[in-house]
């Protein structure tokens, strides 16, 4: 092989940013479960040295850690976020806000979809686990907030607890991860309409119900 023909072939290989690595590494610990996955592994299967990631990444916790906090990272910023509308239609701002943020979730999925699979799979058995369980509960805890806010309001029937709303409305979007494939015939929005009018529409008081 002439110098120049070695100088395209190496121009030719493709090449990894850390970004890069990290999206391969979520893959594998997806696919083979994130203990049973090792360096040795992703190096074999990028194509690089072990030296290269290391290059990028101090251990294969950090790449966890930062996999977990993208999908957290982008669930909080949707709670977080005021919404634009909510002063627009006073006696209905948390249920207008539980819509919001159930759109968002659902937009996070979608576009985070290897980060939140990865996230729905941890278990706790190290400490970028737990500690991402632990922002997972605090989640949870305010969604649930929300919920109970917008019973409180009446905008939702207050006979099932605010606690089952939670855990029912995100378990739906949660199973998304298991079946969702992108370029579908089903985008973020649509996916999102769906998700609301099977989470909401069976909650929302009506107003008979709000006369008796």
């Amino acid at each position: 092989m002439t110098q120049t023909q070695t100088q395209t072939t190496r121009r030719g290989r493709p090449g990894y940013d850390q970004q890069g690595i990290l999206a391969v590494a979520v893959a594998a610990f997806n696919e083979h479960g994130y203990d049973a996955t090792s360096i040795g592994m992703l190096a074999e299967r990028l194509g690089l040295s072990k030296s290269a990631i290391y290059h990028h990444f101090a251990s294969k916790d950090e790449m966890l850690d930062l996999a977990l906090d993208a999908a957290l990272s982008g669930l909080e910023a949707v709670v977080e976020d005021p919404f634009p509308d909510a002063d627009s239609a006073p006696g209905t701002d948390a249920v207008m806000r539980l819509e919001h943020v159930l759109r968002g979730a659902v937009h996070v999925l979608v576009d985070q979809l290897p980060a939140v699979t990865l996230l729905l799979r941890v278990r706790g058995n190290t400490e970028v686990e737990r500690r991402a369980l632990t922002r997972r509960r605090a989640f949870d805890r305010r969604i649930t907030a929300l919920v109970t806010e917008a019973q409180a309001e009446g905008s939702l029937r207050a006979d099932i607890d605010a606690s089952v709303v939670a855990r029912l409305s995100f378990g739906m979007i949660n199973s998304i991860v298991e079946w969702y494939r992108p370029g579908g015939r089903e985008g973020a929005d649509r996916l999102a309409d769906d998700v609301v009018a099977i989470a909401l529409d069976g909650l929302r008081r009506r107003e008979s119900a709000s006369t008796d």
